[in-house]
């Protein structure tokens, strides 16, 4: 009996080794490491999302991001990129964010506009002079104020990101005035201001994703679409396409999103070296668009297959006059506020 209790005591001495040993490993969650003195020396592990390639403006801005936060961080955070809808794709990555299982989304801008219809600004027709005048936005108070009306949905936007002005294309004729627009059905990536657009302009539309537009080109199921010099590039649009027009009527533009939840896990520090980093990022990202949407328009010059007009003031005087009815109908909506601060950026 003497020798069973010894054993027992053993035992259960040993088992409290085991879990203390467990407890002190840092073994869980998104924080990983211990220095070799044995102190814990934990590891922030983050995952950034993103629907697009690599070699696109996002995707390169996404890896400078973690880049600059790793370096920045001393190696306190490890950023895990996943581009291409690898982990989540469009329709996921919000749900997915709002549950913390990632921590840095990038969608388009009107992918917002069910927490905030203000995020429809982007969407209205000539409302930017050009980049500059819609980075001068971004940056400036009223588009800050803009990322902060996410928080009380447990959203904090980080960061407007570049995509470009977007330009028309058909398959029909010259888009030179609103009258040229009657009859011919246009792709959209969304509702709302873009349908009510195209509406204004005697054309219809069709909600297509990204993935299918070339194709609905191809077939006909819509006879053209709206965005940057770049996509149209990179989407090959030139090859079921015959007409470009230059008009810079909207944005096509993309916001960086994290969870309150993973910020307010963070240290001031920490949230600084993510804050600096983002702010590098931003920068990389803007400057790489503008210079890709450049070398795109000369690679669609180049090919030669599309026949280029460029609206002119008074071409583009005609348009605005077209779609006025859209400021009367969404200003309220969007915030005039938000509207004017474009218009003066």
């Amino acid at each position: 009996m003497v020798m069973f209790g010894k054993v027992k005591k053993l035992t259960l001495f040993l088992t409290a080794v085991i879990a203390l040993a467990l407890i002190t490993s840092g073994c869980g969650g998104s924080k990983e490491g211990a220095s070799e003195q044995g102190e814990q020396k934990d590891k922030i592990v983050v995952k950034f999302t993103h629907v697009v390639a690599e070699s696109t403006p996002k995707g390169q801005a996404a890896l400078k991001f973690k880049e600059v936060l790793e370096e920045k961080s001393g190696g306190q955070f490890e950023v895990q990129v996943y581009p291409s809808s690898q982990l989540y794709g469009d329709k996921e990555e919000q749900e997915q964010l709002l549950a913390n299982n990632v921590q840095f989304i990038a969608p388009s801008v009107t992918k917002l506009i069910t927490f905030n219809p203000s995020f429809q600004l982007v969407d209205m027709p000539f409302l930017f002079k050009d980049n500059n005048a819609a980075y001068k936005f971004f940056d400036g108070e009223q588009g800050q104020k803009l990322l902060k009306s996410l928080e009380p949905n447990g959203i904090l936007g980080l960061a407007w990101w570049a995509n470009g002005m977007k330009q028309f294309t058909d398959s029909k004729h010259p888009l030179k005035s609103p009258e040229d627009f009657k009859g011919l059905k246009f792709r959209t990536q969304s509702g709302g201001v873009l349908d009510e657009q195209f509406k204004a302009l005697g054309a219809g539309s069709q909600t297509l994703a990204f993935a299918e537009v070339y194709q609905a080109l191809q077939n006909g199921t819509v006879d053209g679409q709206e965005n940057t010099f770049n996509n149209i590039d990179t989407q090959k649009y030139v090859e079921v396409q015959k007409y470009l027009t230059i008009s810079n009527h909207g944005r096509l533009d993309y916001v960086v999103l994290t969870n309150t939840t993973f910020w307010s896990s963070l240290t001031p520090e920490q949230q600084q070296m993510v804050t600096e980093a983002m702010n590098e990022a931003t920068a990389y990202e803007r400057q790489l668009a503008d210079e890709l949407d450049a070398t795109s328009f000369e690679n669609i010059k180049n090919s030669g297959k599309v026949e280029i007009y460029e609206l002119t003031d008074e071409d583009r005087a005609k348009f605005i006059e077209a779609l006025k009815p859209l400021y009367d109908k969404y200003a309220e909506s969007i915030g005039q506020e938000y509207i004017d601060a474009a218009r003066n950026s």
